[in-house]
């Protein structure tokens, strides 16, 4: 009975719950035809016959470099912006299986069978493919028709420069594909309804999306600044909105600042994180690391410095390198060799043993920490450590010369004293060898001067002269080595005081033929020495910054100005015996669309502004602030990643004006709509203005058409046919002649 008043209770609750959802159970979806149409043109234009060609192109023997650093686990570093975007393309390179042996050395060099060329290049063109329809869903959520949209998506689908951008291991393509996504997913939050929880996914994705335009290259930063202002004018607006309740309000705001400024900022350092933890191994740039840096690294200055005693005692035996990476990282040197009596301008010295820097590691390089009160020059038992405000002795481990400095000029920079090893001619000119230990970054008054993790400042007791390297070379009769000199510490330059110990070993012999001897036999004590993840992060954010490789003219570079007119052209690759070639070129009918749309809205803006001064509104409230939006977007958009470009002394190419580019394509077809619909009331005009758009999109197809041989290197062309696509003079176009 029991069984049957259960079984009856489960069959009633299962015909309730059939009734309550009226099964059966339907699931209706609308699909975007046209979305998914030009998805999937945007994925064969960039994806078909990515392997081709199978040979180096242009900036990919630049980025390769670092994929095959990245495969190895080799640290290096790239002043030209964060590692997000390097990842993206040691990732691809990761899933084809690259090993990172590959000589990138050469523009069109042969990838060989070993290497899968369709995987390298395979993220950089799918982020390309997509930022077509991220495009048009961009426009409709600025409020503009399906219409438009898809004008919009047709332009970039059809933008020879952004496709041979996309379709090889280059970094713009990712870097406008995030920041697309960034505006998208921040218009689908602020378009939602705001009872919806759901809107606030969009909100984090947009900080995401932030986070990772920065970290592929700095350029992002400027669209992630617009964003930020956009964002902030809105959230103004919220606040002075009395019919939202303070709690509301709070909330939005709150949640508001940690996705798009905790969040990006959080990202940006966990990319370095991700960066610095593949990249463990000792590699070529270690040098321009400070000596605590590259001894976190296996290999190099770690498996030299290994079990080295941690705490500088009198008698250590210790090298000192600079902590100026510039002019290059050297070492606290003396030689058997001593100053000219007198230098090639007439000025006299004293001829005391020569104090340089030298770039090499070198058994000249060692010094001997000494007590000025003992004559000892070995470790006691147990150890006397050095401390802050110490006064100090340097002994020249191989010379025995101490380190010394007086009044008398340096030689290549008169205005700082000479830094000599002594030696005693019997004249009137004393010793003047004792040094003050000033631990720079010290955390206590009374800290101890530790190996590689202190900065010190070696300040001479009789002048108060710092220690420091000028960064002039000496001439001949130094060796072309580094000048030392003892400069006043209120004229110095800070950025080449310091001095970190390096090697560092506990001195045991008195004598100097032991002691010799003893140089090339390092002591071996276990000590733990790393450094902390933010330590390294500060380093090498500081250095990304401060060392600048030298910017040299290049065949290829051009000026901000040349870009808008699309002056320029770059010759991406060459078949080595035909005509086949690939070039930057955009698509010149698009190109004068979008300057013709850029000049159109500011035209418009400023005749609705004075307008709007005068009392006139032309256009309903909402209207104008759709207008508005579309410009603050698009033409704020094209401003702030072009006007940058005209204050930077760097070397600049063609391809650094995509992501502006990519902005007034999304401002053409949206001006359009908004003069159809309300600047033309005449249907003769409306018409007059879709026969002109149309002409303009097939002139814009065949325009892309026409330059296709150029942007995939597919056919090849005779001589004649390429001098037909030279429309510019300025364009430099390649063609053999048979």
């Amino acid at each position: 009975m029991v069984f049957l008043f259960s079984s009856f209770n489960f069959h009633s609750h299962k015909i309730r719950v059939a009734v309550m959802l009226h099964l059966p159970l339907m699931v209706t979806a609308q699909v975007d035809l046209v979305l998914v149409l030009v998805t999937v043109l945007s994925l064969w234009t960039r994806l078909c016959h990515l392997s081709y060609p199978n040979a180096v192109v242009f900036d990919e023997v630049y980025y390769g470099q670092f994929v095959s650093l990245y495969m190895k686990r080799v640290f290096f570093i790239d002043d030209s912006g964060p590692p997000l975007g390097h990842m993206i393309l040691a990732l691809g390179a990761y899933l084809g299986g690259f090993d990172g042996n590959f000589a990138w050395n050469r523009i069109g060099a042969e990838y060989p069978c070993s290497v899968s060329v369709w995987t390298l290049r395979f993220l950089p063109a799918l982020c390309g493919a997509l930022c077509v329809p991220l495009v048009y869903l961009l426009t409709l959520e600025l409020k503009f028709s399906h219409l438009s949209a898809l004008g919009a998506a047709l332009l970039l689908l059809l933008e020879n420069s952004l496709i041979v951008q996309s379709r090889f291991m280059l970094l713009e393509s990712v870097l406008i594909f995030f920041v697309l996504l960034a505006f998208f997913s921040y218009l689908c939050f602020y378009n939602a309804p705001s009872s919806s929880w759901f809107r606030y996914g969009w909100l984090l994705l947009c900080g995401a999306s932030c986070g990772a335009a920065i970290g592929v290259k700095y350029m992002g930063l400027f669209s992630y600044l617009l964003l930020l202002g956009v964002a902030s004018l809105h959230t103004w607006n919220l606040i002075g909105d009395r019919t939202v309740s303070h709690l509301s309000v709070c909330v939005q705001c709150v949640c508001r600042f940690f996705c798009l400024l905790v969040l990006p900022v959080l990202l940006y350092v966990f990319w370095f994180y991700v960066h610095l933890s593949i990249l463990s191994h000792s590699g070529p740039h270690d040098q321009l690391m400070s000596s605590a840096f590259q001894a976190s690294l296996r290999g190099g200055l770690s498996r030299i410095t290994q079990g080295q005693p941690l705490e500088v005692a009198y008698g250590s035996q210790v090298t000192l390198k600079s902590s100026a990476s510039q002019p290059i990282p050297c070492w606290l040197h003396s030689h058997k060799a001593n100053y000219p009596i007198r230098y090639e301008n007439g000025r006299g010295s004293s001829h005391q043993q020569q104090v340089t820097c030298y770039p090499f590691k070198d058994v000249n390089n060692w010094w001997i920490v000494k007590d000025p009160d003992r004559q000892e020059m070995m470790v006691s038992s147990p150890p006397r450590p050095v401390r802050h405000g110490d006064v100090i002795q340097l002994v020249h481990g191989m010379t025995s010369r101490f380190l010394n400095s007086h009044d008398v000029a340096a030689p290549m920079s008169p205005h700082a004293q000479e830094v000599s090893g002594y030696i005693n001619f019997n004249v009137s000119m004393a010793a003047q060898n004792l040094w003050r230990v000033d631990i720079s970054n010290r955390e206590v008054e009374s800290d101890v001067w530790k190996t590689i993790l202190s900065e010190v400042r070696l300040i001479h007791v009789n002048t108060s002269a710092v220690l420091k390297l000028s960064g002039v070379s000496l001439p001949d009769w130094g060796f072309r080595q580094l000048e030392i000199v003892a400069e006043k510490l209120f004229k110095a330059n800070t950025g080449n005081l310091g001095w970190t110990v390096e090697e560092h070993r506990y001195g045991t012999s008195q004598e100097q033929k032991e002691r010799e001897v003893e140089l090339h036999s390092p002591s071996h004590i276990d000590v733990d020495r790393k450094i902390s993840f933010w330590a390294k992060f500060l380093e090498l954010q500081w250095k990304m910054l401060t060392v600048k490789q030298e910017d040299s003219e290049h065949k290829y570079s051009s000026s901000p100005l040349e870009w808008i007119t699309m002056e320029t052209n770059i010759a991406y690759w060459l078949h080595s015996s035909s005509n086949a070639q690939i070039h930057l070129i955009g698509n010149p009918v698009s190109w004068g669309v979008a300057n013709f749309s850029l000049l159109a809205y500011q035209v418009l803006a400023v005749f609705y502004l004075l307008r709007r001064r005068r009392g006139f509104k032309d256009l309903p409230h909402g209207v104008w602030c759709k207008f508005v939006c579309l410009g603050c977007v698009c033409v704020g958009g094209w401003l702030v990643n072009f006007v940058p470009f005209l204050l930077m002394e760097k070397t600049l190419f063609l391809y650094h004006y995509l992501p502006a580019l990519c902005y007034l394509y999304l401002l053409s077809p949206a001006l359009l709509e908004h003069m159809h619909t309300h600047l033309l009331s005449s249907v003769t005009y409306q018409r007059a203005l879709c026969v002109w758009a149309s002409a303009v999109l097939l002139s814009v197809f065949l325009s892309y058409r026409t330059f296709c041989p150029l942007t995939y290197g597919n056919p090849e062309l005779s001589a004649n046919e390429l001098r037909g696509l030279k429309w510019r003079d300025s364009w430099d176009i390649l063609y053999r002649r048979r």
